[in-house]
């Protein structure tokens, strides 16, 4: 245990962040650095619990409370050995992840969470820093050739596990960089790429063969995959996003929230975007549709783009505080949270449908039409009703739609393979995550649906234990999941 009183003696902070004014004039990460005496007083208050519920919130298993322990203790050469052996990439989950494991702290029943994630990401940085993250290449060559489509955390994750069982592993990303949502949907000021860059190369010292700008499906065959590769992973993601088929959704200026993203994550990589193709919010009325994570990234963009005002829609009422009656400890807290975007501005507007798109003369959108809703909850699940009385306008010059997304891409790569779908329209497994096709197996988002960081890595690790068992017969690998 860190400290037998630490809990009783520290309370939470919250982690550092740079100051709002001086953010919002650049792309740089937001977050900062715990000082270090800070930072061992937050390990401190880990409990070291008999029954640690922050292992049944994470996914992956995270050895939680030993790596607090030895974070207390300034060993941090063994945190990370500990951290790497149920994690890969804890510098995307200490980064990105909402941290299911602190809903699920012990010392969460009356006070507040352990600053778990917090934790994780000074061991990862630190180690890092003092160069303990090297290249870990097999030390036995199998022969087996494995094809993993879609260079996301559960690809990156099973990439690198099957690589470093022996396997050659070749991982074809259709953009024309490596790293799919995390290059190109994760805004600069919320993970930097570096951070992504410097764990590629680590995983190309490795052996792993990466291959951008490959459309699998398109400028390679499903067919010639199966036949060029031992085994094939499918890692694709859940791409598709949801509409929003209102009245004036065809007006100029309604774009999905990924579009956006993706391209302001383009001009940080320093590709120069066309003036005809931009999409800016500089001096304009912006409308984010989804209050979730992906409202909030579209949020902090709009702010460092100049925008003279911005709306976050969210048709959910307002959250509580704190947790209500229904949402006991250990289940994920369903309170009402402030993103580092929300700190910086805007104006967040909760139990409101969007009715329409108001376009002007020359066809581009001018306003939104909204209406408050009443939600309740009955036996066939939400119902949401409109207040006709309380139909307004909002100014509106940019409207983004961060609604989510409703699976992965049907045409091309999934309906040339043929394989099995779900009833929600996701790539289905079986309990060792192989698709109704022999030899082609599926992990994260893809057969799981729009999901979490930590879910896609756990994933990852699984699926890269059947595979390799399916080559081999048997299997060294963890599996983060059964």
């Amino acid at each position: 245990m860190a400290k037998p009183t630490g809990f009783l003696e520290f309370r939470r902070s919250k982690h550092p962040y740079r100051p709002v004014a001086e953010r919002l004039t650049d792309w740089r990460q937001v977050m900062d650095s715990y000082a270090p005496e800070e930072l061992n007083k937050q390990a401190a208050r880990c409990m070291d619990c008999g029954i640690p519920f922050c292992h049944q919130g994470c996914p992956l298993g995270n050895l939680i409370p030993d790596w607090n322990d030895l974070v207390y203790r300034e060993r941090w050469q063994d945190a990370i050995e500990r951290l790497h052996a149920t994690n890969n990439f804890p510098e995307f989950t200490g980064t990105l992840c909402p941290a299911p494991c602190e809903g699920s702290c012990v010392l969460g029943i009356n006070d507040l969470a352990v600053t778990i994630k917090s934790v994780e990401l000074a061991i990862i940085d630190r180690a890092f820093a003092e160069g303990w993250v090297q290249p870990q290449p097999p030390a036995v060559e199998t022969g087996k050739r494995i094809a993993v489509v879609g260079s996301g955390p559960a690809g990156l994750a099973a990439a690198q596990q099957l690589r470093r069982a022996g396997h050659k592993v070749t991982v074809y990303e259709r953009d024309d960089r490596i790293g799919g949502l995390m290059r190109y949907g994760i805004p600069e000021f919320k993970m930097e790429k570096r951070v992504l860059d410097r764990r590629l190369a680590q995983m190309t010292a490795e052996g792993v063969e990466f291959r951008p700008g490959v459309n699998v499906g398109v400028d390679i065959t499903g067919k010639e995959l199966r036949r060029k590769f031992d085994a094939v992973l499918l890692t694709g993601g859940a791409t598709e996003g949801r509409d929003l088929k209102v009245e004036g959704r065809e007006l100029n200026g309604v774009h999905y929230a990924m579009e956006y993203l993706t391209q302001q994550n383009r001009r940080c990589e320093g590709d120069a975007i066309s003036a005809s193709a931009e999409i800016t919010a500089k001096d304009k009325y912006v409308v984010v549709i989804g209050g979730g994570d992906t409202g909030a990234d579209c949020l902090g963009t709009a702010h460092r783009q100049g925008a003279k005002h911005v709306y976050n829609l969210e048709i959910m009422p307002r959250p509580p505080e704190m947790r209500a009656s229904d949402n006991p400890w250990p289940e994920w807290p369903r309170i009402y949270r402030v993103a580092s975007a929300h700190e910086e501005g805007g104006e967040r507007l909760y139990a409101v449908n969007t009715k329409r798109f108001v376009g002007n003369d020359e066809g581009t959108v001018r306003a939104l039409e909204l209406v408050e809703v009443d939600v309740s909850v009955g036996p066939t699940g939400l119902k949401i009703h409109d207040k006709p009385e309380t139909r307004h306008e909002i100014p509106c010059d940019l409207a983004l739609l961060a609604l989510g997304f409703v699976g992965p891409e049907k045409p091309g790569l999934l309906a040339e393979l043929g394989v099995e779908l779900t009833a929600r329209g996701n790539v289905k497994c079986d309990d060792n995550w192989m698709t109704s096709v022999s030899g082609v197996f599926t992990a994260g988002d893809m057969q799981r649906g729009q999901s979490l960081i930590v879910w896609a890595i756990a994933e990852g690790r699984s699926a890269a234990r059947a595979v390799d068992k399916f080559l081999m017969g048997s299997s060294d690998l963890p599996a983060s999941l059964p």
